[in-house]
């Protein structure tokens, strides 16, 4: 079961893709996590989710855990897909919560009260990607679906 979570090529621009997303969510989440970057860390970050946005607090806790821990996931490779989905999932709620009723653009000028799902919508692409290609090269998925541990998987069987 495990094999068709990190099945993977050798691909290096998907392993480009995933390095920049995993580096991108796990700032997010740090600063979500752990207060790193400006953030206001967890209990702050909880505070805001379900005080001010009135999130349930087991979607803010798995939006923070997405983040955080999807990040790390990208970065090294590891369990690629679900970390991506993860973040897919984190993406599409800030979209219809949030991001949607400001319509497509970011907020360049300052015209608007909020900003749009642009961004959103590029990492559900990449995220899309990465669900269905796996982590590529450099990955703890690569080594653990490399073709000299299913021969001597098969060996063992």
């Amino acid at each position: 079961m495990l094999s068709k979570f990190v099945r993977t090529d050798n691909d290096i621009a998907t392993a480009v893709l995933r390095l920049v997303l995993g580096v991108i969510f796990f700032a997010h989440g740090a600063q979500k996590m752990l207060g790193w970057f400006g953030g206001y860390g967890f209990t702050g970050t909880m505070g805001f989710f379900t005080g001010i946005m009135h999130i349930p607090a087991i979607l803010a806790f798995l939006a923070i855990a997405a983040e955080f821990f999807g990040g790390l996931g990208l970065i090294f490779g590891f369990l690629t897909r679900i970390a991506a989905f993860g973040i897919l999932a984190n993406m599409i709620v800030a979209i219809a919560m949030v991001h949607g009723q400001f319509g497509f653009f970011m907020n360049w000028t300052g015209a608007q009260k909020g900003e749009g799902y642009e961004y959103h919508l590029l990492v559900l692409a990449a995220a899309v990607l990465l669900i269905i290609r796996g982590a590529g090269a450099a990955s703890v998925d690569r080594l653990l679906s490399s073709p000299a541990k299913q021969s001597a998987q098969l060996q063992t069987a």
